[in-house]
């Protein structure tokens, strides 16, 4: 299922919406800011959550993927929905009538009045359906994840901490002190993207001359729960819908890691979704095709923003690393927070943050 995921004050907002805000606040946790560092542990400056909590009206929160889960499958249960586990789907056909009919590995056959296809990045049965071939592209890095857990303290504060290399990363997210999920990457072709034997040993000798806590968070990561992901994303759809198929989530619009907004971006889905459905006038064929309206430009911004972020921090000429490095040191923590907080807050009625964007990119890692 994953590591964990930072749930950014766009989300925040989804989960005040949906009511599901002080049970996600219950079992994650609240980071105060991102620290950034080289490889050597030499400080590439960094931003303040709590300002960017401030001006986007919402909390910041950090939580495992499995516990997110629980709290959603919660929820769902309290609505007296019921879940049927054990339904891998196969292909998606049409019917005689145009409407999509799905077949599931059991046997079973579903027609539904709307299927959503929340199906993921790598292998979606929806997007094969309503996109044709969209094959997701490898971006050139791997992604090591785990979570440490320890009997006392790993590290000092609730803070994200982000650590660039040449050609690689480590980036590590505490829910509590003792509670930490993390990321390490490397830029490597897509053959050689596949799992050691040993890749506890693996991916600690690669990072075990960085600062700590770094090795510290790999060693007290059980062995057996890391995990290997060649990091793949997906070029913008042409169409988001198919009859009575709507794509959602990773399935429609997959950002890299470094844009730190997929699971925000799902959740934004969610909520725009609800009301683009209780729309008083039109049918279902034009609330989907508003819901893609909605959703296609800033979704599309952001995964060029994943993909422009990761070919900074997985470039491997030392020219282009000390430059990257010298702009973040020279960047405005301000200016960072203002920047994030207009684009991450656009198509939501939040606090209105585009007053105080920075007119331009100087000054900011991060663009509109």
């Amino acid at each position: 299922m994953g590591a964990g995921v930072t749930l950014w004050p766009n989300a925040g907002f989804v989960l005040q919406e949906l009511g599901l805000l002080e049970d996600i606040a219950a079992a994650g946790g609240r980071p105060l800011s991102v620290h950034r560092k080289d490889a050597a542990g030499n400080s590439l400056r960094g931003c303040d959550i709590r300002q960017l909590d401030q001006i986007m009206g919402y909390p910041t929160h950090t939580i495992l993927r499995r516990d997110l889960q629980a709290v959603l499958l919660d929820h769902v249960a309290r609505a007296g929905i019921q879940v049927e586990f054990g339904h891998r789907a196969l292909a998606i056909d049409l019917d005689a009538n145009g409407k999509a009919e799905v077949r599931f590995e059991n046997g079973e056959i579903v027609r539904p009045d709307l299927l959503i296809g929340a199906d993921g990045r790598m292998d979606s049965v929806a997007r094969k359906f309503v996109a044709g071939y969209n094959k997701p592209i490898y971006q050139g890095f791997v992604n090591w994840i785990g979570v440490a857990r320890g009997n006392g303290p790993l590290v000092s504060d609730i803070e994200i901490q982000d650590y660039w290399g040449s050609g690689d990363r480590f980036g590590c997210v505490a829910i509590r002190k003792d509670l930490v999920y993390w990321a390490a990457a490397q830029a490597r072709p897509l053959p050689e993207a596949k799992p050691a034997a040993d890749m506890h040993k693996d991916v600690l000798d690669l990072f075990a001359k960085w600062p700590e806590p770094v090795a510290c968070l790999i060693d007290a990561t059980p062995a057996h729960s890391i995990q290997l992901i060649a990091v793949h994303d997906l070029e913008p759809l042409h169409t988001w819908a198919r009859a009575n198929v709507l794509l959602v989530g990773d399935a429609a619009h997959a950002p890299l890691p470094t844009s730190g907004q997929g699971a925000c971006q799902a959740l934004e889905d969610a909520w725009h979704l609800a009301r683009c459905l209780d729309l008083p006038n039109g049918g279902l064929e034009e609330a989907l095709q508003l819901f893609a309206e909605v959703r296609g430009s800033k979704t599309t911004k952001l995964a060029e923003q994943g993909r422009m972020f990761a070919r900074g921090l997985f470039a491997k000429d030392p020219e282009t690393c000390r430059i990257r490095n010298e702009r973040a040191k020279a960047s405005d923590p301000l200016r960072d927070v203002q920047a994030m907080a207009a684009g991450w807050s656009q198509g939501l009625p939040m606090a209105d943050c585009t007053d105080r964007a920075p007119e331009t990119g100087l000054g900011s890692l991060y663009r509109l």
